[in-house]
């Protein structure tokens, strides 16, 4: 089951990832995109959707260093295992708090606002519904995580972070995973289902970037050349006094 769990499937995930990246970007570019409600309602929207994003961003650089920074090179630079702990525990602490704070904001606005619950797809409430539930286990595992049901402690950087920098030599270290406690093991599946479905989902728009601009052509909006302005090459008026001829005809 550990073989399945942390040696195989990691890498169905992935293809199933960038398989359905490329797939949706091919035949459904113009649905690649959040498919914005801020018409429908726009206060909610301002305050929830930039505190949900913020605190995304400093919980993906949690994980990142957690991650892929080994322990050993903590030790190295004088951070011992407790003040790292304490920095993990009260700064991905509150960037979780406030990360559930937006998410609630955000669910919230979509369920009591008529036009946007409306707008709500089944696809929408099965991806806030892992969404929710990744945040929620990724809390737990860092409220709890550091003991096993033995009563031993657990540091998830001699096992959860071994195995997911193994990954990268395809070699993965099935028996750290394995090692991990129950909260840390079951926060890394539904992470793994998180990835998975992002293609398929409104989560889609997290790969989006517009590297094309930095290669697209080069556009003249207006020419610099005086000479080529109309103002440079016409005298005087541009038209002709409406009726002024006629009324000088009948006079005369």
């Amino acid at each position: 089951m550990n073989t399945l769990l942390w040696g195989v499937l990691p890498y169905v995930v992935l293809l199933v990832l960038v398989g359905g990246l490329i797939w949706r970007y091919r035949f459904d570019q113009f649905g690649w995109t959040t498919r914005s409600s801020q018409l429908y309602e726009s206060k909610l929207l301002k305050i929830g959707s930039p505190i949900f994003h913020f605190a995304l961003i400093a919980v993906l650089m949690g994980h990142l260093v957690g991650l892929l920074i080994p322990k050993a090179f903590t030790d190295w630079i004088g951070i011992d295992q407790h003040t790292y702990h304490a920095g993990a525990l009260y700064g991905g602490g509150l960037a979780g708090i406030a990360l559930i704070v937006g998410l609630v904001m955000l669910i919230w606005r979509r369920r009591s606002t008529s036009a946007v619950f409306k707008a709500t797809t089944w696809n929408d409430k099965i991806m806030y519904l892992v969404l929710a539930t990744v945040i929620g286990l990724g809390m737990v595992a860092t409220l709890t995580g550091d003991t096993t049901p033995t009563g031993e402690e657990h540091n998830y950087r001699e096992t959860v972070s071994v195995w997911f920098r193994s990954l990268f030599v395809f070699q993965p270290d099935v028996e750290a995973m394995g090692a991990a406690t129950w909260q840390f093991q079951t926060h890394v599946v539904i992470g793994m289902l998180l990835f998975a479905i992002i293609p398929f989902t409104r989560l889609v728009h997290a790969f989006s970037a517009p590297f094309h601009y930095l290669f697209r052509p080069y556009i003249v909006y207006r020419s610099r050349d005086d000479s080529s302005r109309p103002s440079a090459t016409v005298k005087g008026r541009g038209w002709d006094p409406v009726g002024t001829q006629d009324n000088k005809r009948v006079k005369r």
